[in-house]
């Protein structure tokens, strides 16, 4: 499927390709005016929307925050915004784009289509930003959010050789928790720790993370594995074979399927056939064993992050269920299991969210930004639920 914006201007094109030739990153020229445009987009949201805005919505909140929570305030909402616009234009390419759906193993490693390119162009925007903001307050997040910037940026900057072009809306849709993960992190800046509506949102996240983070995730993982070795073992014996009759090495022919651009009814549809293989000399050598295990790591790494926050989250709940029980009245014991059931899911993302920004931001900055206003997520709602203690 096309992407559904114009291309970049000539001018822009120029001034980029250079550039996009020498980190052999060609298809960014098509994507680079979005890439610009997201940063920018997010960029507002950060320094003027969010600021204008929040004191609007939440007078008796956001006037009243120090300037650390204010920045985390304002952090918060470009991350709900960008996960959100993110993932349901991921969605969108996943069940619209033809062109994607048709692809074999070869052509989901080296192929391209307009539509993901939009997908990696937003991501790469956000990761832009996040760097930025990283950098700039570098003493307040620390070097663990700048190097996961880098990270985050590099990866998705291979993409645009193009490589995996095919998965990015796939791994995007790790990101389906985000917006939980933000809202329950809201909650608590708003003084509705503890609520129903924090407690519903925290079903949603752990169920939405476990769904799309553990089994879409693992699930996707291991095709991407299994394709990438069918490219990495292409390139190896093309390489071999190219060794003993010097011929150039050109796998294209093993790669891109014949497609017929006369079975189309306009010519949309015979622009989105070709587009495909529209980079495919770039690749023509293969793929370099570097770029296979540098991209398998970072997913091996990412994969198991998500397991190590969903278990700390799962020892979470068991901690509440393995205490020594009292023996209460019966009225009492039905009303206790209820705030126990709805304690657990709120103990849970709590976790989850330290966890997960803990790891970030690193052990030292995690209790004065994420909770700059309360010591302990977990401990606020305890004291919100049964009042203050007696000195």
């Amino acid at each position: 499927m096309l992407d559904p914006f114009p291309s970049s201007p000539a001018w822009l094109r120029d001034a980029v390709g250079p550039w996009a030739l020498y980190f052999n990153l060609p298809t960014i020229t098509d994507h680079i005016h979005e890439v610009i445009l997201a940063f920018v987009f997010y960029q507002f949201i950060h320094s003027y929307l969010s600021p204008w805005l929040s004191p609007v919505l939440f007078p008796q909140h956001y006037p009243n925050f120090n300037k650390r929570t204010k920045l985390n305030w304002d952090v918060h909402v470009v991350s709900l915004v960008q996960s959100t616009v993110v993932c349901a234009a991921a969605l969108w390419v996943l069940f619209t784009d033809k062109e994607r759906k048709e692809m074999n193993a070869g052509e989901r490693i080296y192929g391209y289509t307009g539509a993901c390119g939009l997908i990696q162009a937003l991501a790469t925007g956000y990761f832009i930003y996040d760097l930025y903001i990283s950098l700039v307050y570098v003493k307040m997040f620390g070097l663990g959010m700048v190097l996961h910037g880098v990270s985050a940026l590099w990866v998705f900057a291979l993409g645009f050789r193009p490589f995996v072009n095919y998965y990015t809306p796939v791994f995007i849709l790790y990101e389906l928790s985000s917006p939980f993960l933000n809202m329950h992190w809201f909650f608590d800046k708003v003084n509705m720790t503890g609520g129903k509506a924090q407690w519903y949102n925290g079903m949603a996240l752990l169920s939405v993370f476990f769904s799309c983070r553990l089994v879409w995730g693992t699930w996707r993982s291991v095709h991407v594995y299994s394709d990438m070795w069918q490219a990495l073992s292409q390139t190896w014996s093309a390489t071999a074979s190219s060794a003993s009759t010097l011929d150039p090495i050109n796998i294209n022919a093993h790669v891109f399927q014949i497609r017929d651009g006369n079975l189309c009814v306009d010519e949309a549809c015979a622009k989105a056939q070709a587009e495909i293989s529209k980079y495919s000399h770039y690749n023509a050598a293969g793929t370099p064993t570097w770029l296979v295990v540098t991209y398998i790591l970072s997913n091996i790494v990412l994969n198991s992050l998500n397991y190590y926050w969903f278990s700390k989250m799962i020892e979470t709940v068991l901690k509440r269920f393995r205490g020594p029980a009292a023996a209460p009245a019966k009225k009492e014991e039905k009303e206790g299991v209820k705030e126990e059931e709805k304690d657990v899911v709120l103990d849970a993302a709590a976790k989850l969210e330290q966890e997960h920004d803990g790891l970030l931001l690193g052990e030292k900055q995690k209790s004065s930004v994420l909770n700059s206003s309360t010591p302990n997520l977990v401990e606020d709602l305890r004291k919100r639920k049964v009042g203050p203690v007696p000195s």
